[in-house]
């Protein structure tokens, strides 16, 4: 029987993940965090949700780009840990944060469109975590899964722009992860390019 190559990554990902999570979780109520604790674990877990949705969408360039393989084997887990940093950053920002007022949320959520937006990009996340399983891609077939899954740029998309409209003033940081998603995103529109000119050549060579 085959073995998977490398069949410690994905576990290595994980608990490589999830380590800055349990540590907040643990330095938290210690204060440990600093002075302001919840804002320091909403900075945290919206950052690395970020980071890690990036990280999951530049798994597939970087196959085109170096040909190796191993980072197909670790995009969905990517994307699941981004999901739960982003889950997280909202479930402090609405039990901590706002207390659970639903007349604050509502309020926030209006006249603040950096929150608006960030919950956007939570709400695109969720069909993406729900249909992350071999079994969801065999129930909608490979090509609806991969166009449903093409909204992990629209996730990512909203988080830069919630990312830049939270910080105002210094943007240096959140438009380089925009630049690195433009970035992606040209790799894959190149690609896709090339494979149809790659088809068009071979209908071309081989006339029905």
């Amino acid at each position: 029987m085959a073995t998977t190559p490398h069949p410690w990554l994905n576990p290595a990902v994980t608990v490589g993940g999830l380590a800055p999570l349990v540590l907040m979780a643990v330095q938290g109520p210690g204060g440990g965090l600093g002075p302001n604790a919840i804002e320091a674990a909403l900075n945290s877990t919206g950052l690395i949700a970020l980071v890690l949705l990036v990280a999951s969408l530049a798994c597939t360039p970087l196959r085109f780009v170096t040909g190796w393989t191993w980072p197909a084997r670790v995009r969905r887990t990517l994307g699941l840990l981004a999901f739960t940093y982003a889950s997280a950053h909202a479930l402090t920002y609405v039990v901590l944060d706002q207390g659970l007022s639903v007349s604050a949320l509502v309020e926030e959520l209006t006249e603040r469109p950096f929150i608006f937006v960030g919950f956007a990009a939570l709400m695109s996340m969720v069909p993406l975590a729900v249909t992350s399983t071999n079994a969801w891609v065999r129930r909608l077939g490979f090509p609806r899964w991969q166009r449903l899954h093409r909204l992990a740029y629209v996730a990512a998309v909203l988080g830069v722009v919630h990312f830049v409209w939270r910080v105002k003033k210094d943007v240096t940081e959140p438009m380089l992860y925009g630049a690195v998603l433009a970035l992606l995103f040209a790799l894959r529109v190149g690609e896709a390019m090339r494979k149809r000119r790659a088809r068009a050549a071979s209908a071309a060579r081989n006339p029905a």
